[in-house]
């Protein structure tokens, strides 16, 4: 029998998350050990009468790519995969990957190519769900690989991904429309805000929103979710931010990252481990040095950090910031090929002051 767990995200994917109305074509991208997740949502778009279209990836295509593939066929783009991104109603991704860490050896400057070919790509998709004219969500199905670098077994972190998701209730879609009511409280409130002030053990910054939408990420594209962000204005980011946790990009793990900010451009970067990386991925564009995302994390049910950045981004009590490219929905204008989100615990102290108000103080809403 298929846990119920399963078809309760299922559900939750299709209904809530992508609201699939008969007639929508759909893309459902996964990989065989997600196989169970796959066949619930197939099901579920055919009950709301849409047009499934099924995507299979297999494990290790990527690192053949980065590997194998001439400069040309790096800079390939797939017809099908345009297709989706410009004409697709809906997209529906799981990852289950078995190996996090397939491309830790790859050559980060294929691996630039690559990405700057899918610039005008990702410009389409972000633009079409600005307007919702396409409706996506990315999910992932508990596996060996994400358990082992969640540091748990594989029921433990079956049960922590049906538990942040809700899926382990007997109504997720109530759950999260109660929770977009407690997050579009605190968007209200930011709108029309102008300067924003970090303080903390491991922060001192200051930028502008002026201008800025926040947006209330309560489970439509992301799932789990949990977060309020914006595009910070582009040229006012200053200070500099030393993140918490390790910034995995690509297969690689960046530790002890800290950004140094003048006229919103990172002057400054160092990390005690694979720095290369880091400043190589930041020499990607000219946008790619500029903050394209400012965010709080909000899901209290997401309490630990598991090294996926689907779930660690909304760790209740943590802000996170994404250099490189900005979402055009908040107001962002920053475009590059990366968009890299790096976390930063707020819970001992940090503070969050808009307009000379206390807005957060150590993990806690104050307004």
């Amino acid at each position: 029998m298929t846990d119920p767990r399963i078809t309760n995200l299922a559900r939750t994917l299709v209904q809530y998350s992508t609201e699939i109305q008969p007639g929508d074509r759909v893309a459902i991208v996964g990989e065989p050990p997600a196989a169970p997740l796959i066949r619930e949502v197939y099901r579920e778009v055919l009950r709301a009468g849409g047009h499934p279209h099924l995507m299979l990836k297999l494990e290790g295509m990527e690192y053949l790519l980065f590997s194998k593939a001439s400069d040309d066929q790096l800079n390939y783009i797939s017809p099908f995969e345009r297709l989706i991104y410009e004409e697709f109603e809906a997209l529906i991704s799981m990852r289950s990957q078995s190996n996090t860490r397939a491309l830790s050896n790859v050559d980060p400057t294929r691996q630039q190519i690559h990405a700057k070919a899918r610039t005008e790509l990702r410009n389409t998709f972000a633009e079409r769900s600005a307007t919702r004219e396409l409706m996506w969500v990315g999910t992932m199905y508990p596996t060996q690989a994400y358990a082992q670098d969640a540091e748990m077994s594989l029921v433990e972190f079956e049960d922590y991904v049906y538990g942040t998701t809700y899926a382990d209730t007997e109504d997720p879609v109530a759950m999260w429309g109660k929770i977009h009511d407690e997050q579009q409280r605190l968007v209200d409130w930011l709108a029309g805000k102008k300067h924003v002030e970090v303080r903390g053990p491991d922060i001192e910054l200051t930028l502008s929103i002026e201008g800025r939408v926040f947006i209330n990420s309560d489970g439509k594209r992301n799932m789990p979710s949990g977060e309020i962000f914006t595009g910070p204005v582009e040229e006012t980011a200053s200070g500099w931010v030393r993140f918490t946790y390790p910034a995995v990009l690509r297969g690689r793990e960046v530790e002890g990252i800290e950004l140094h900010f003048e006229d919103g451009k990172v002057v400054k970067a160092s990390a005690k481990k694979n720095e290369d990386f880091l400043l190589k991925m930041l020499d990607t564009d000219s946008g790619a040095r500029y903050l394209g995302e400012f965010a709080v994390g909000t899901n209290k049910k997401i309490n630990r950090f598991i090294k996926n950045i689907l779930f660690d981004e909304k760790i209740g009590g943590t802000i996170h910031m994404a250099v490189g490219f900005g979402y055009p929905e908040t107001g962002s204008v920053n475009k590059s090929a990366i968009h890299w989100d790096m976390i930063c615990d707020m819970r001992d102290g940090g503070q969050i002051t808009v307009d000379g108000e206390l807005f957060y103080e150590s993990g806690e809403f104050k307004i």
